[in-house]
């Protein structure tokens, strides 16, 4: 017995020594930072914005606010003209309105914020607003690529299939369309966050950029993220490429048919595709190479992501409206209508 009480403090203080050991170890192997917070202790990012020169802030804040207001109206104006106006009711312009509601979306989840740090030094963004700028971009761009790969099959049923057209391209069908594109943004959003909203942020809080990129800001996390930054670039690149490929199927087949036909309403489907042609470009352009070329520099990404927020909304109804005869011969019928309402008003 007395062998037994000798024994027991002995064991007690090797018990001590292991957890003490343990608890140094795991100390040394995880930073204090990491054991004790999570990534709610980076309470807000410092975006660098788009130029670090102060003598260029008010201009580019003119040049930004021009461009913004330019993309609200134009495509506010597309939306409000293909539904006052009955003629223009059809699968096409129905698919073009809800691009250029997605345009007005895609413009608008960052380039207010953007604006508003030209006027001030310190760019910051608190955490929260951060992630919910990672899954409107994503939401948003996501669904722009849906559309114009609706928009794509729209075109293919009107000339490859013109007797069928009314009968494939019902109403009931452009409805789902557009929900599809809504619900692909979102599951593709949501697989997107789910790889940053758990990550451990304790160190570096710099955004080399106007919005919260999810690459940029994977990066400022305290863990190894090449495996998370690999997923990323798979979902978004699968995504990109697989709606840019469709795309690229589809409008073969309907060049195709268009060149073995001469015929007015061949002219016509012509012009319409090379608008289609010429907006999947100037969108899946910048996206692709954002996420699917390794080699791009911040600097570059910097400026493509400039190009699909801001010039691609811009451009979208400059195309769609230039090389349009319907659209433009809308547009004067409904600004001939405004003025008159006002005359009347006036007198």
């Amino acid at each position: 017995m007395k062998q037994n009480w000798k024994i027991k403090p002995v064991l007690s203080t090797l018990i001590d020594i292991c957890f003490s050991h343990i608890q140094v170890t795991k100390e040394k192997s995880f930073p204090k930072s990491m054991n004790e917070t999570n990534h709610s202790q980076v309470t807000e990012f410092v975006l660098l914005g788009l130029s670090s020169s102060q003598e260029l802030q008010p201009f580019l804040f003119l040049i930004f606010s021009l461009l913004y207001l330019a993309i609200l109206l134009g495509n506010f104006l597309i939306i409000l003209t293909v539904t006052s106006d009955s003629r223009l009711h059809t699968p096409m312009y129905f698919l073009l309105a809800n691009l250029s509601l997605i345009d007005i979306c895609v413009a608008s989840f960052a380039t207010p914020k953007m604006i508003a740090d030209f006027l001030v030094e310190h760019k910051t963004i608190s955490f929260n607003a951060c992630l919910a700028q990672i899954f409107f971009v994503h939401l948003f761009t996501g669904s722009e690529m849906v559309i114009l790969v609706s928009m794509a099959y729209d075109r293919y049923v009107a000339i490859c299939k013109p007797l069928h057209y009314m009968t494939i391209m019902s109403r009931r069908v452009c409805i789902i369309l557009v929900l599809i594109s809504w619900c692909v943004g979102f599951i593709h959003t949501t697989s997107q966050l789910a790889f940053t909203v758990n990550l451990p942020f304790c160190g570096p809080n710099q955004v080399d950029s106007f919005f919260c990129d999810l690459p940029l800001v994977t990066k400022l996390a305290c863990i190894d993220t090449y495996v998370v930054s690999l997923l990323i670039v798979a979902d978004s690149g699968f995504l990109s490429l697989s709606s840019f490929l469709l795309l690229v199927l589809s409008y073969t087949v309907i060049l195709i048919t268009v060149r073995s036909r001469s015929s007015a309403s061949m002219a016509k489907a012509r012009s319409t595709l090379t608008a289609h042609i010429t907006v999947v470009t100037l969108f899946f352009g910048p996206c692709i190479f954002i996420y699917v070329w390794p080699f791009s520099s911040y600097s570059v990404d910097k400026v493509l992501a400039v190009f699909y927020t801001i010039f691609t909304p811009i451009l979208n109804p400059v195309i769609y409206t230039l090389r349009n005869k319907e659209m433009k011969a809308a547009m004067s019928k409904l600004r001939s209508r405004y003025l008159k309402s006002g005359q009347v008003l006036q007198s």
